[in-house]
This record gives C-alpha cells, sequence and structure tokens, in this order.
C-alpha cells in the first residue's frame, strides 16, 4: 500500500458565488438601495478589521461570464466563522438579492514530502506562516478551480510511492516558478470536505496568465497521468471603494 502523505494545515477556505437578482432591484426605491448598500459597508468594515488583525482574509470579485455575478473568497480559522459570515450575508438587506450559485469549502495545506519539512521548527517559518495563512492578494484578477486525481488502471495517484508522487510534484512545482512575479497560487484540501480533493486559487495582473500557466502546466507528467478537472471560475477584483458603484442603475 502506498504511504500517506502528511500535511500542515491552516486556514479554512470558502469561495461563494452569487448572483444577483437585478430585476428585484430595479423595482426598489433609491432609498432601500442605498440603505442595503451602506448595510453592506458595514459588514465589509468588520471583515477589514479581520483581515487587519490578521486573523483570516477576503476579497470580492466580478465573475466574468454568466456562472454568476460575484465571487467571494473567504479564509479563517475555524469553518464555524465561515458559516456565521454566510449568514451575515443572508441576513442582510444586500443579501435579499445575492442568490447562491456555488460555493466550494476547503484547508489551505502545503503537502510535506520530503523528510525535512517534517521538523516543527518549519511551523516559525516566515515562508510556512504565509502560505498557510495567506492574507489574499488584491491582485486585478482571481481565478479558481477544484481538481482531483485519477484512481484508473495503470494511472492510480493513490497507488504510487511517495517518492514518486515527490518527483512528480517537484517537476510540477519547477514549471510553476516560470511564472513567480505573474501568478499567486494558493492551494487548499478539500478531502472529505467537498465533491473534488484540492482547489486551486491563482491571482495575476494580466488573465492572460492563467491560460498560460494552466496550460504549460497540462504537459507536466503528473498533470497528464493523474490529473482532473472541475469548472474554472475567472473574477475581476472589486475595490471597496467601487463596491457601490456595482450596484448602480
Amino acid at each position: 500500500m502506498a504511504e500517506a502523505v502528511v500535511t500542515m494545515d491552516g486556514w479554512c477556505k470558502v469561495h461563494d458565488t452569487r448572483t444577483f437578482d437585478w430585476p428585484t432591484w430595479k423595482l426598489t426605491s433609491k432609498e432601500e438601495r442605498k440603505a442595503a448598500i451602506d448595510e453592506f459597508k458595514e459588514l465589509m468594515k468588520k471583515w477589514n478589521a479581520v483581515e487587519a488583525a490578521e486573523n483570516g482574509s477576503h476579497s470580492v470579485y466580478k465573475v466574468i461570464g454568466n456562472k454568476a455575478d460575484l465571487l467571494f473568497i473567504f479564509l479563517r480559522p475555524t469553518m464555524d466563522e465561515l458559516e456565521e459570515i454566510k449568514r451575515d450575508i443572508n441576513r442582510s438587506k444586500l443579501g435579499d438579492f445575492l442568490i447562491p450559485a456555488y460555493s466550494y469549502v476547503s484547508i489551505v495545506e502545503m503537502t510535506m514530502h520530503n523528510p525535512m519539512d517534517e521538523g516543527k521548527d518549519r511551523e516559525l517559518s516566515p515562508h510556512v506562516k504565509a502560505r498557510l495563512y495567506p492574507i489574499l492578494p488584491k491582485w486585478e484578477y482571481a481565478c479558481f478551480y477544484p481538481m482531483g486525481r485519477r484512481r484508473e488502471q495503470n494511472a492510480n495517484w493513490f497507488e504510487i510511492s511517495k517518492a514518486e508522487r515527490t518527483r512528480l510534484l517537484y517537476d510540477h512545482g519547477m514549471t510553476g516558478r516560470k511564472y513567480a512575479g505573474k501568478v499567486k497560487e494558493i492551494i487548499s484540501g478539500s478531502i472529505g470536505l467537498d465533491e473534488w480533493e484540492w482547489c486551486v486559487t491563482l491571482f495575476a495582473h494580466d488573465p492572460l496568465q492563467f491560460k498560460k500557466i494552466v496550460y504549460e502546466m497540462r504537459f507536466d507528467e503528473v498533470t497528464t497521468k493523474y490529473a482532473e478537472f472541475g469548472d474554472f471560475t475567472i473574477g475581476a477584483y472589486l475595490p471597496e471603494d467601487q463596491f457601490a458603484n456595482y450596484f448602480e442603475l
């Protein structure tokens, strides 16, 4: 039996996409619309305070395409806090117009493939801390997708040795390093939490870089032989000072 790897686990993460009920919003009075937006801004101040204290992070994006209208990404220490955020949104006046479209739940992780990774001293490493408890970069674009590993005859990821998995992922990582400064990545595990096994979140200044990095990585052996992918969702960053403008009629 192949040996399971050990993960270092960080913040809980949810991608929450919403469609906006524009027809009903258009029938709502200007005063009611303003009250809904002002109330939501207060909720965002609460999220900002959490991020300033480095107890979590969040970002909001305008979804490109028709899968949804808005994408919220939240990172928190516990699942209960993610559920509380969902309730806060749903109980708000603006939440009456934000219809759930899709969500994905996972936990930020780092996989320890090498013996040197297993020392407790790594828990104090600033690099490891930044990977496990990241503040989301407020770059212009974000993209996320779920993925899993194949379990087929002659292509079963969970049957090959730990050493072979380490080699394949190292080669994969070397491809990713070519995009340093162009693409930032957060890997989170969702085995036992959602329908796929991992969730990949990418950030870039230019969305073309998403196409380039994913395409190049498709030729890595670990991807060609073992990877399967869910749907991709891409969004343009919505700064807080432009949040109200998004809902203007």
